[in-house]
């Protein structure tokens, strides 16, 4: 361990004589300093900064910002971008019809110079570099991909991750991939060139442009903009007073912009969340999924009088939707007179929304495997295909003839002909027009759930998330469930188990299981792929007694029943799958 740790320190010296940061350069140094002295804490920061590279794959880069190659840091991104740079040379050509490739980055700590890094080795690679004009969501970079015909994009991004975190995020362009997040074998191909990239400072192996990029304009916003309002229809009413937030991220001006341009106006922003802070000051984590990130939304909107909450994270690819509670209907779950809508219940309503409004046939509403099977019934109902894709935008967007994809955690996909990702801004756009409509005739969103219910039965999902400090207790949980899964789950024999590793219903493999019992409960089971957690997504249905005709008491009954199952459901499966206390 002393040999390791001397030859630890030894690289991080030569690191730091290399650095061309010079606030991760000081960092680093004061880090040496400690660990010289024998300092436990600083010791174990080098092992994990050092400890190999930050691995490259489906979702890019991401991690902590810091000194070392297990960090997010210039050096790391220089060598990313030359890597992508000589894995779109040998895709596309060479320099005489160079590759374009097309950046933006988000208002973290460090994204606007990871940016201007990436275009300097771009452009100093001898392809074409374009650059978006200022701190913007992640939809616009997609959008940018496609709109500019590039061959690929970078966005600078942590998304929703804490403040001490970062990331980037790789697109590519072209016949096949049109905008969507790289898949394999790409990651793999790109990794490897990342890996085979030299020293970054030295000119002659990495080459830095002091200029040559594109400076994109405004016109490319407005034009996203454009697109996004136009997700909301001609027509129809606007009446609807709506407290939006942005959790200090990018988002917020042009989630109004948007809005207005489609004819809601009644906006209310937070203002201790609206503009853009890399600290998130006012959220222990700024992810709206999180307990707690909506505290502020839901007091204005208590103050103000709102008919709706709408929340986009950080890079505004995701939203999250609080409607007002019913009073005599609904029970207050203590959030004095409000509801956060799950995942699952707005990529059900977004897409009856759209099937309601009319798709051209053969249009398809593709959700991820881990997401809930109501919307396979409403594309039923109206006609339209549906689809399952494995878990992310990177495989929803691919689809074939998607008309509209999304994920439990807050990811919905409304205009894939133009932004080929999850799209938090047409997102907000689609959810408000809805229920304008919804409040024109004395409704709201949660009534538009109850008619989803009786027509399809009561679809009820919740998660359950196991986290491990052992890696292998996760490996081995996942050996036991295939070799021996529960026989039964909240009082109904398992009828179905697949293993999703050998690939299903045309998915390419991957490490999760499928659970279904005779009454309709499903149950999907996968490693996270970025924490030490085991991941458990269960879903029950429960028949709303006199269907379409059953009036709020048998929709209420039914959602009671809907909770005790899924309770049962969630504690069998604890016991399954057996994790050591």
């Amino acid at each position: 361990m002393a040999d390791a740790r001397t030859a630890r320190r030894d690289e991080a010296r030569a690191w730091a004589d290399a650095d061309p940061d010079p606030a991760t350069t000081a960092a680093l140094r004061d880090l040496l300093e400690r660990a010289d002295a024998g300092e436990e804490e600083a010791l174990a920061e080098l092992d994990d900064a050092f400890a190999g590279p930050l691995a490259f794959g489906t979702a890019g880069l991401r991690g902590r910002l810091g000194p070392g190659p297990n960090r997010m840091n210039r050096v790391v991104v220089r060598r990313a971008a030359a890597g992508l740079s000589r894995y779109l040379l040998d895709r596309e050509g060479g320099p005489e019809s160079p590759p374009h490739v097309v950046v933006g980055y988000d208002a973290r700590h460090g994204s606007r110079q990871f940016a201007l890094d990436t275009v300097a080795v771009v452009v100093g690679a001898g392809l074409r570099a374009s650059l978006l004009p200022r701190p913007l969501p992640t939809p616009v970079l997609a959008f940018a991909v496609r709109h500019l015909g590039a061959d690929a994009g970078v966005m600078v991004t942590a998304s929703h991750n804490p403040p001490q975190d970062n990331g980037y995020k790789v697109y590519l362009g072209g016949p096949g991939e049109e905008g969507a997040q790289i898949v394999p074998p790409a990651d793999a191909e790109i990794a490897a060139r990342i890996a085979a990239v030299g020293d970054v400072t030295d000119p002659a192996q990495v080459p830095m442009a002091d200029a040559g990029w594109e400076a994109l304009g405004d016109d490319l916003v407005d034009a996203y903009v454009e697109g996004a309002a136009a997700v909301a229809g001609r027509t129809g009413p606007r009446d609807l007073r709506v407290v939006l937030t942005p959790l200090h991220g990018v988002g917020g001006p042009l989630v109004e912009r948007a809005l207005r341009a489609a004819g809601l106006t009644d906006l209310h922003t937070v203002p201790e969340q609206a503009e853009p802070d890399p600290d998130f000051p006012t959220t222990a984590f700024p992810n709206p999924e999180e307990e707690g990130a909506l505290d502020l939304a839901l007091a204005l909107a208590r103050e103000v009088g709102a008919d709706l909450v709408v929340a986009n994270d950080p890079d505004a690819d995701r939203c999250a939707v609080a409607a007002p509670l019913r009073p005599g209907v609904d029970d207050d779950p203590g959030d004095a007179g409000w509801r956060q809508l799950t995942g699952d219940e707005v990529g059900a309503l977004l897409g009856h929304h759209l099937a309601e409004r009319g798709l051209p046939p053969g249009s398809v509403l593709a959700r991820s495997v881990v997401s809930s099977d109501l919307l396979a019934r409403v594309a039923e109902a109206h006609g339209l295909e549906s689809a399952v894709a494995l878990t992310g935008f990177k495989w929803i967007s691919r689809v074939p003839g998607l008309a509209y994809g999304y994920e439990e955690a807050l990811g919905y996909c409304a205009d894939p002909a133009a932004v080929r990702d999850k799209d938090g801004i047409s997102a907000a756009v689609l959810v408000t027009e809805l229920a304008a409509a919804e409040r024109a005739r004395g409704r709201g969103l949660l009534d538009v759930l109850d008619d989803l219910a009786r027509a399809h039965g009561l679809h009820a999902t919740a998660p359950l998330t196991l986290r491990v400090s052992d890696l292998t207790l996760i490996s081995d949980a996942m050996a036991r469930l295939r070799a021996e899964p529960p026989a039964a789950l909240a009082g109904s024999d398992v009828v179905e188990v697949v293993d999703l590793s050998a690939g299903d219903g045309g998915l390419p493999p991957t490490d999760g299981l499928v659970l279904r019992t005779a009454d309709g409960a499903r149950v999907v089971v996968r490693p996270s792929g970025t924490e030490p957690k085991l991941k458990c997504y269960c879903e029950v249905v429960v028949p709303v007694e006199g269907g379409e005709k059953a009036d709020g008491d048998a929709v209420a009954a039914a959602r009671r029943e809907a909770g005790r199952r899924l309770d049962a459901v969630r504690a069998g499966l604890r016991d399954a799958i057996a994790l050591p206390a």
